[in-house]
């Protein structure tokens, strides 16, 4: 089956999932990703993943510079960390580019989340291994495919509100450790 801005898909059988072949992603300096849709088939708005799809390949890495302090929040976060567990903490340089110690990963996942408020819409989570967290890693979460809504370690929620079960949460990038 043929998925607009993203061509042919493979339905994976084992989690009834629709898989693309690898894609350069411009806003990831033309790192290659799959994307993998969930719940596509079954939507009755598919024209919401196509349009979320297509900002996410026309967006450039300037959404990475708008996201970079909420990282950079993150990885200071869990080197603070470190240096109160007494657990020997990463070497890190340069954090001003915070970006050159992120790996992006190799699948970018699409779900329409439908909750009823101001956070629904179609999110594009991409889980991405990082020198500061090598357990949880980072993950980028895109909202609409325009900016990214979502950023901390992995826990596969979509917004920190649900990650948290936080309403006030709701328009967090990035929730500092406690």
């Amino acid at each position: 089956m043929d998925v607009p801005f993203i061509g042919k898909v493979t339905k994976d059988k084992r989690f009834d999932r629709y898989v693309s072949k690898a894609l350069p992603i411009p806003f990831l300096r033309g790192h290659k990703c799959r994307f993998v849709l969930k719940g596509y088939i079954e939507d009755e708005r598919q024209n919401d993943f196509h349009r979320a799809i297509k900002n996410v390949l026309t967006i450039d890495k300037a959404v990475l510079s708008k996201a970079q302090r909420h990282v950079l929040r993150y990885c200071h976060d869990m080197l603070a960390l470190y240096a109160t567990s007494g657990f020997p903490s990463p070497q890190m340089k340069h954090l001003d580019d915070i970006w050159k110690h992120v790996q992006f990963g190799s699948t970018i996942y699409v779900s329409r989340r439908d909750d009823g408020d101001e956070e629904d819409g179609i999110y594009l989570s991409l889980e991405c291994n990082c020198d500061w967290e090598v357990e949880h890693g980072l993950q980028i979460v895109l909202r609409n495919g325009r900016k990214i809504t979502k950023v901390g370690p992995f826990d596969g929620h979509l917004t920190n509100s649900d990650a948290f079960d936080d309403p006030s949460l709701k328009g967090v990038v990035y929730r500092s450790m406690p």
